[in-house]
């Protein structure tokens, strides 16, 4: 159990010691009787209880959340052909996991700003800067893997150009707000030519991450034109063996350094947290500070407090009746 005192614990302490003190006091001061001891006594446990809810006891365990209201997040999603690969957490789809890291993320950030950006054989912006996380979930639930039949080849820096117009038009829109970036893709890259460099300045980037998904044994992909539930088959191999994607953490890792953000490999058994925790966390500034992942307990003591104390007030009502009603 922690303690989060909204003022100083050693004033609190020093008020809980003298308000004790006062009440032994009240008490043995003066014969009483046995009614107004009990009355004294309430009085000085519902403050001495205010007092220790004013330490605002508590514990880990119950689901943090971050609210940044001054902060733009843009998400980079990969929806190539190779997305749709089953190696994410035994035979999920990488794109499956690509949608559930991003929810989690907006559900970590929530008041920010999102953008959603996908690339395969192109770029587009599926949503601009929003605060609306409804509008990001469909459009994550929504999104899906290129249909291969119209695929011809995709640059794992393909959105680059449009991340970096996107960044300066929010830049100028509101100067000095953070950006955060997380890119999620396997890496793969299947243009003709390498990949060029991100041309997006690191300057504009406060934070992030390179999201990486796959596997090195690779997993199949689902032929969407086949009823029966069929794979792609490899060109390669004369169509006689099914294709098989492997991620490249190398073309990743290139990507994270040149967006100065850390790599990090998703398998499904991370905890989101995790993956924040590596995303400079240093641009994350809680509007509201609840304290990470807290149980707040000095709503019961107040509660208790305010109990003991309820019968103040109706003693005094009692006798004002019993004053005017002998008048």
């Amino acid at each position: 159990m922690t303690i989060l005192p909204i003022i100083p614990w050693g004033l609190l302490a020093a008020i809980g010691i003298a308000v004790i003190a006062f009440t032994v006091w009240a008490i043995v001061r003066s014969p009483q009787t046995k009614r107004r001891v009990r009355f004294t006594a309430f009085r000085g446990a519902a403050v001495v209880l205010l007092v220790l809810a004013a330490l605002r006891p508590g514990w880990a365990g119950s689901e943090a959340r971050t609210a940044v209201a001054d902060l733009d997040v843009f998400f980079v999603v990969d929806t190539s052909t190779s997305m749709a690969a089953e190696d994410y957490n035994g035979t999920g789809t990488r794109l499956s996991g690509a949608a559930n890291d991003v929810m989690a993320i907006a559900k970590e950030l929530a008041g920010a700003r999102f953008s959603l950006i996908t690339f395969d054989n192109k770029a587009t912006v599926r949503m601009p800067l929003s605060q609306d996380a409804t509008a990001l979930q469909t459009a994550m639930t929504t999104l899906q893997p290129q249909n291969p039949r119209y695929a011809n080849g995709s640059s794992v820096t393909g959105a680059g150009t449009l991340l970096k117009d996107r960044l300066k038009a929010a830049r100028e829109q509101h100067p000095g707000r953070p950006a955060l970036v997380f890119y999620a893709g396997d890496g793969e890259n299947t243009a003709a030519a390498d990949p060029a460099p991100m041309p997006v300045d690191a300057n504009t980037v406060s934070g992030g991450a390179v999201l990486g998904y796959g596997t090195g044994q690779g997993g199949r992909m689902k032929d969407p034109s086949d009823t029966a539930g069929g794979y792609l088959k490899d060109k390669n191999a004369g169509n006689s063996q099914d294709a098989v994607s492997r991620i490249d953490e190398g073309q990743l890792k290139n990507i994270a350094a040149q967006l100065h953000a850390p790599y990090v490999h998703r398998s499904g058994n991370e905890p989101t947290a995790d993956m924040l925790a590596k995303a400079q966390p240093g641009a994350l500034t809680p509007t509201v500070d609840d304290g990470p992942g807290r149980v707040e307990l000095y709503w019961l003591l107040a509660l208790a407090g305010f109990l003991l104390a309820v019968h103040e007030p109706l003693r005094h009502f009692t006798a004002l009746r019993e004053v005017r009603g002998q008048s």
